[in-house]
């Protein structure tokens, strides 16, 4: 009904552009039709959000938007031969219903991301409905499609989080260390004016302005298309592409190559005797060219690491200028960039052998111990997919040549995840703190984190650990999945126990999974084997451990 209403509104004002209903932005439009459909805003909880208007109306619903989807249910899949036969009946509706059921699920993906998600997904379908092994060719497919999907949406999440809780500042920063990476022969001046687009974008995608962030996108593509010889040599095939397709294929072309001419260092911000005059003349300006300066010569570096440089720089001319020889201080600067360096790859490195020693399982249930004790009130889902996105980010990025500046990145990514996209969201005091003090050092800050003090675990076990025969029919991947979650109740129950203590009930309860699967009534002796471990009357926490370990073989 929505739909209809607003596709009634263009094709009005396609019509008559100077009627008066013309002149205003469709995302108001929308929130109108949203508030006056009746009972919609008692049902969905947004009544108080139609009292306010304009900006203030706009700010309530992008501020009220669930950004924890696990109430909904996974997403629905239909048997292949049903699938295609729906597709070749209807294939508008078909469409309109994945969009639906995947916009859901990822709130904050932008518009064109999931216009492009449903263009690769109808691609699929066309190709392995024609397929013989139908079922196969879906499951395969899907992977890269996901996994797309994903990342994206991962990213789009961390710089729309980056700008709510710290301001357009920090977007800007952003945009110019990935941008003076991409296309480090971009002129300064000429980067700026790109800036301008790119922010825009932002305000719309991030605001969930799906028309404003269809046209901001088109827009920065267009921009960059216009002034390719003067930006980079990678994109040529990307311009000659159709709107839809041109975005991505930018979005994922090759970093061009660093220009022949362009010094090892630019001299102008360490080695110049008006370093304080220039930045105290302009100071947003100075900085945004350091920052454009040190990217566009390092593209070894992930985001982070640049924005945390230019922190450091800055932080550094704040004392230096306020010395009576401030060119002696700033001097050094590049030996306080290296040292920051090593710092963050000391702790890549340090992961990325724990990876090489541990293996993909017991370095899941590392990160799940971990954030678990340090964010406990996070509820089981986001905790487990929090700790398959770190084993993620290592294994894709610790065999790599640019091993740091790929797991920085993506860890930034999963700390993105963590912190949330709202202001408002807060966990507890230590979590906060990190999410919210500097958007460039949370990395740091989370490093010297400690479980969270202020945590009371539940005085019962709520039913978390009544396990029923299902547990014995799960396959592989859904058996990891429950036993990932057995993990992480554990934990929220009984934080005090170390990491040896609670691998160990994890193997006790991967045994007693065993022989209870094995037993007459599962039920039954999942109830005597797995409660009374967890729940031990007067006696010692490891009575169930040690009579585990008297019986095994």
């Amino acid at each position: 009904m929505l739909v209809k209403a607003m596709t009634e509104y263009r094709d009005k004002c396609l019509a008559d552009m100077t009627l008066p209903e013309c002149s205003k932005l469709a995302n108001d439009v929308l929130l109108e039709n949203i508030c006056t459909m009746e009972g919609l805003p008692q049902k969905h909880n947004f009544s108080h959000c139609c009292h306010k208007a304009d900006f203030e109306r706009k700010h309530c619903f992008l501020h009220n938007k669930k950004a924890d989807v696990g109430f909904l249910p996974p997403l629905p899949t239909l048997d292949p031969e049903e699938k295609c036969q729906t597709y070749k009946n209807n294939r508008e509706s078909f469409l309109n219903n994945y969009i639906y059921e995947v916009s859901r699920r990822n709130p904050f993906v932008f518009a064109p991301t999931l216009l492009t998600a449903a263009a690769r997904f109808e691609e699929m379908t066309k190709t392995c409905c024609e397929e013989q092994e139908k079922a196969n060719c879906f499951r395969t497919k899907a992977e890269t499609f996901i996994q797309y999907l994903k990342a994206l949406s991962s990213y789009q999440k961390n710089v729309c989080g980056a700008l709510m809780k710290f301001g357009p500042q920090i977007l800007k920063s952003i945009n110019i260390a990935v941008l003076s990476q991409k296309f480090p022969k971009i002129e300064f001046k000429e980067l700026i004016s790109l800036l301008e687009d790119v922010s825009s974008k932002y305000d719309g995608c991030c605001e969930g302005d799906v028309v404003q962030c269809i046209h901001g996108r088109s827009k920065v593509m267009s921009h960059i298309c216009s002034k390719q010889d003067s930006i980079s040599s990678k994109i040529k095939e990307c311009c000659e592409k159709k709107i839809p397709e041109r975005g991505e294929c930018i979005i994922y072309s090759n970093k061009d190559d660093r220009p022949n001419n362009l010094p090892l260092r630019e001299a102008k911000f360490t080695e110049s005797e008006n370093v304080c005059e220039e930045r105290d003349a302009d100071q947003e300006n100075f900085m945004a060219e350091f920052l454009y300066q040190y990217s566009r010569r390092h593209p070894e570096l992930s985001t982070p690491e640049l924005l945390r440089i230019a922190g450091v720089y800055e932080d550094l001319l704040r004392e230096c200028c306020n010395t009576k020889n401030p060119p002696d201080c700033y001097r050094h600067a590049e030996n306080k960039f290296n040292e920051t360096t090593e710092k963050s790859l000391k702790i890549v490195q340090r992961e990325c052998e724990h990876f090489q020693i541990s293996g993909k399982d017991d370095l899941k249930y590392h990160y799940l111990i971990n954030l678990t004790k340090l964010a406990p009130q996070l509820s089981t889902e986001e905790l487990t997919f929090l700790g398959k996105e770190m084993v993620t980010a290592l294994t894709t990025c610790c065999t790599l040549s640019e091993e740091f500046a790929c797991v920085d990145n993506l860890v930034d990514l999963v700390l993105g995840e963590l912190c949330g996209i709202n202001e408002n969201r807060s966990i507890n005091p230590a979590v906060d703190h990190c999410c919210k003090t500097n958007f460039a050092f949370r990395r740091s800050c989370f490093e010297g984190l400690e479980a969270d003090k202020t945590y009371v675990p539940p005085s019962t076990s709520q039913g978390l650990f009544t396990f029923h025969t299902d547990l014995c029919q799960a396959h592989n991947e859904e058996l990891q999945r429950k036993k990932d979650r057995f993990l992480v109740n554990l934990v929220k129950l009984k934080p005090e126990l170390t990491r040896v203590e609670l691998q160990s009930l994890l193997v006790d309860f991967t045994n007693v999974v065993k022989k209870c699967c094995q037993a007459q009534g599962p039920e039954a002796c999942f109830k005597e084997e797995v409660l009374p471990a967890l729940f031990p009357l007067k006696s010692n926490w490891y009575s169930w451990s040690n009579k585990r370990n008297q019986n095994s073989p």
